[in-house]
């Protein structure tokens, strides 16, 4: 085989080899696509979250301006996975994902971060103010850390990581904390959630839900 033949082979060669590795890499997921979301959330969840994310009852909650990773999470922890149970276990919301994608999950989570958070509000001030001293001081003797450290000063979060709770209904988070409390929920990472809460009293639970429905 003469020189420039033998160039030519390796080449192909180079080329054959470059093109099987590229075949091996897998396929990026398509970008979220809101328009998408906003017409699953229309057909499936507009009910009892409101077309804007903006539920109007306290037993749902207000999903507008939440975190798209956060949002994501819980819809996939709600459908079972496997064979397995669901990692957050919930009849309604059960049978509300048991038809969605993934990729219709993240489009409804882009959807909702892009809405206009309609804030609930605190209606007691004495309690609002036992929960703004827990929420933002924590409470060492008990060995509860402060709410800011991990949802911020504003309860606006921290992308991936915590959820936006600022301006959601009282009764709701509440009620979160009770099911993280008593270990009937549990997909807190690392049982952060619970080992935070069983150490609230009710008392505490109640203040600290009534100063983030206030919080800005």
């Amino acid at each position: 085989m003469d020189r420039a033949l033998a160039k030519r082979a390796s080449a192909w060669l180079v080329a054959v080899a470059l093109a099987g590795l590229a075949g091996a890499v897998p396929a990026q997921a398509p970008k979220p696509d809101a328009a998408k979301g906003q017409t699953i959330a229309g057909q499936v969840c507009m009910a009892c979250h409101a077309s804007d994310g903006n539920s109007v009852a306290p037993a749902n909650p207000k999903l507008a301006g939440q975190i798209p990773e956060y949002v994501h999470k819980q819809l996939a922890n709600f459908k079972p996975q496997g064979g397995k149970k669901a990692e957050r276990e919930n009849a309604v919301m059960g049978g509300m994902v048991a038809s969605l994608s993934d990729a219709d999950m993240r489009n409804l989570a882009v959807y909702y971060a892009g809405q206009k958070l309609k804030p609930a509000a605190a209606r007691s001030r004495d309690l609002a103010a036992a929960g703004q001293k827990l929420y933002r001081g924590g409470n060492s003797a008990k060995g509860i850390p402060a709410c800011s450290g991990c949802h911020g000063p504003d309860g606006s979060g921290m992308p991936s990581q915590y959820p936006r709770i600022a301006g959601q209904y009282a009764e709701y988070i509440e009620a979160q904390l009770k099911l993280f409390k008593s270990g009937e929920r549990a997909n807190d990472p690392n049982r952060m959630m619970r080992g935070v809460a069983e150490r609230m009293s009710e008392k505490d639970i109640k203040a600290v839900a009534e100063y983030v429905a206030g919080l800005r």
